[in-house]
């Protein structure tokens, strides 16, 4: 066997001559912003359910529903919407899980991933069918095949529901929505594994719109409904679009959404610290768009934020084990380690097919040791300058801890209030206690 027993504290810390009185000072900073947002979803739902074609769906026909697997914290009041406008047309309504090969790729895991993300029988008032069968619809140019969901196939018509937002591989027209989740999330396992690897090939630009046009093809797709976030994780719009207008409208969607997102307020750092990782966080696990970096193959790395390092401290009980993007940190906790399912994470993986997300970081014994083997791997010549930001996750960027370098960047900015500067505190075993 192979040891992999992270040494201690002693070890570590001792291996530069800092200690904790060589940190700067911190402050805490809230970014406030008033951006749009829907007053009440059920309405503007039911408002967007009107623009989709249910003219091919039979009297008493079975249409089908697709969640996600993302923590949308508006996806449980749309779906139950989407429900009850179905069944006032006359038909019979079910959800179904698409969400690739999330939750372990079977068919349990799918319907425990929804739960977690509050999306239940009894929330949306309707069954929940998970199945990882699928049925080969085509082919794309290349000859690769594609997949969708046997649920999805036997149904009447079907919904798309998804978040429009912009994606943690790829930068292009189709990324996060509708699209997507037609061909990654109803392609299953198998969907989900031959569409990135054609993307691995081609660009996921290129591979999810071609494929997408088959899905909407051969699947009784009657519309999507595309939700746009605002910065505060709440729905800013609800749009509703018939099948044969997804693919040429969802990317204007998809540039709305993007002046929406919820970014840092800096830009330069020297250290980020997240205390949270997690599949319903970011599929990901971190949002590669706050982190300043996307490691994957054929992409290019954006110019901004600018974050040297990247500190993770835990991983979501909602994302049971499954890791994914831990390789985008630079430093991990412990508790990280221990909380991994390299069985769910490694199947995700293979999913996807970029390995260096599952790689493991430089893992410490305790919060301390993390902060203080940074000064040793940021090029920064004295710990006192070290520009730090700290945030609860990466759907969470507005409300931080910043060292005093940040701190006096962001007193002037115009919508950012920083508190007076403190000292980092922790307890005896290292950790922090200094609260967000």
């Amino acid at each position: 066997m192979v040891d992999l027993s992270i040494p201690g504290r002693e070890r570590l810390e001792g291996a530069n001559d800092y200690d904790l009185g060589d940190l700067p000072r911190f402050a805490r900073a809230r970014r406030h912003r008033d951006p749009p947002a829907v007053d009440d979803v059920r309405a503007a739902t039911q408002d967007a359910v009107e623009a989709l074609d249910f003219s091919d769906v039979p009297a008493g026909g079975e249409v089908a529903i697709t969640a996600g697997s993302r923590g949308i914290a508006d996806a449980p009041e749309l779906l139950a919407a989407v429900v009850d406008e179905v069944e006032l047309r006359g038909y019979e309504p079910f959800v179904f899980p698409s969400m690739g090969s999330h939750g372990g790729a079977t068919a349990e895991g799918q319907v425990e991933t929804l739960r977690s993300v509050g999306v239940t029988e009894e929330r949306v008032g309707c069954p929940i069918r998970s199945s990882m069968a699928v049925e080969e619809v085509g082919t794309d140019v290349e000859g690769r095949p594609v997949f969708v969901a046997e649920d999805a196939l036997a149904a009447d018509g079907v919904v798309l529901a998804n978040r429009v937002k912009a994606h943690t591989d790829y930068s292009g027209g189709l990324e996060s929505g509708l699209a997507k989740m037609a061909v990654v999330g109803m392609g299953k396992h198998r969907g989900a594994e031959v569409t990135h690897n054609a993307a691995l090939a081609r660009g996921f630009d290129a591979v999810i719109g071609e494929r997408a046009e088959i899905v909407l093809d051969a699947a009784p797709v009657v519309g999507g409904l595309a939700l746009l976030e605002n910065a505060h994780e709440h729905a800013a719009e609800i749009v509703g679009l018939p099948a044969d207008r997804i693919l040429d409208e969802e990317p204007d969607l998809l540039d709305r959404s993007k002046e929406l997102l919820a970014t840092l307020p800096v830009d330069d750092l020297d250290l980020l610290v997240v205390d949270e990782m997690g599949k319903e966080i970011s599929g990901t696990g971190m949002d590669t768009n706050v982190l300043g970096r996307v490691d994957f193959h054929g992409q290019a790395e954006p110019d901004e934020p600018d974050i040297t390092r990247v500190y993770v401290r835990s991983l979501t009980e909602a994302s049971h084990g499954n890791a994914v993007g831990v390789g985008l940190a630079d430093f991990a906790h412990v508790d990280v380690l221990e909380a991994i399912d390299l069985g769910d994470t490694y199947v995700n993986i293979a999913t996807s097919g970029e390995p260096s997300r599952a790689r493991l970081p430089y893992t410490v014994p305790a919060d301390a040791t993390a902060l203080l083997v940074a000064c040793s791997m940021t090029g920064v010549r004295d710990p006192a300058d070290l520009r730090v930001a700290r945030i609860e996750n990466t759907l969470e960027p507005d409300d931080l801890l910043v060292s005093e370098p940040v701190a006096d960047e962001l007193a002037d900015h115009s919508e950012v209030a920083v508190s007076d500067l403190e000292p980092l505190a922790f307890d005896a075993d290292g950790e922090l206690e200094t609260p967000l």
